[in-house]
This record gives structure tokens, C-alpha cells and sequence, in this order.
């Protein structure tokens, strides 16, 4: 058995409203949900990107969500437009990805990433094995 693809991701969101624009202004397609709802849902190529709404709980920094786009650039002078500022401008990996990330308005990272080669999935899944015997 091989995983193939993540179907979805589902962020808690302390302000509905406030993540829909966001996730809207960078392009996302709105299929279920919206402001006032308590579950929204948005195309993310095949799979989802979903939001729940958790306005009192607290959280911490959970990890990131990396989404490929064709034209990593363009999305960075989208974000930039929509009066967002990504951590840092597009940039070249080592692992074969040009990529950026974007905090949205509840603190998660978003990774907008396009593979600079087609061998980059191999190279993705070392560079991660790697970090995981790093960490433990």
C-alpha cells in the first residue's frame, strides 16, 4: 500500500469571517460553508482545505500545510497584494522545491511550494527521513 495524496486539511479558526476572506483572497474556491458557518470548505487541487470554527479555544504552532502551485511567484505577488507579508520571498530548496510560507490570520504556516524538478518527490521524502532521524 503507498499513500498517494492528502485528501484533506482541516485548520481550527478562532474568527470564521476573517479566515474565509483570507483563504478567498489567495485564490482558494469556497464549496461549502463561509463566513457566518461553522465548517467551511475550499478546493485545494484534488483534495480540501477545511476550517472549523474554534473561537475559544487556544492552540500553538501545529505544523504546515504545503500546497503546490504552478507559479510559486505569482502567489507570493498575491499574497503581497492582498496586503499579506509571507515570512520570507520565494526561494530555491535544496530538496527541489521553490517555495514560501504565509501565517494565516490564526497562526497556521502555509507552504506554497512548486517542484523545480520531476525527481523532487524522491529528493523530498530523503530530505524529510533525514530531518525525522534528527529529531529523535
Amino acid at each position: 500500500m503507498t499513500i498517494e495524496s492528502i485528501s484533506a486539511v482541516t485548520l481550527a479558526t478562532h474568527d470564521m469571517g476573517r479566515a474565509v476572506a483570507f483563504y478567498r483572497a489567495l485564490g482558494f474556491e469556497m464549496l461549502y460553508g463561509g463566513a457566518e458557518a461553522g465548517f467551511t470548505s475550499f478546493g485545494a487541487g484534488a483534495g480540501y482545505l477545511n476550517l472549523v470554527a474554534e473561537p475559544a479555544k487556544e492552540w500553538s504552532w501545529w505544523g504546515r500545510a504545503i500546497f503546490y502551485v504552478d507559479d510559486v511567484d505569482a502567489m507570493y505577488e498575491r499574497a503581497l497584494s492582498a496586503g499579506y507579508e509571507p515570512d520570507f520571498e520565494p526561494r530555491d530548496a535544496e530538496w527541489g522545491e521553490r517555495f514560501f510560507h504565509l501565517d494565516d490570520p490564526d497562526g497556521h504556516e502555509l507552504s506554497f511550494a512548486k517542484p523545480l524538478t520531476e525527481d523532487v518527490a524522491k529528493r523530498s521524502a530523503e530530505f524529510a527521513r533525514e530531518w525525522e532521524r534528527g529529531r529523535g
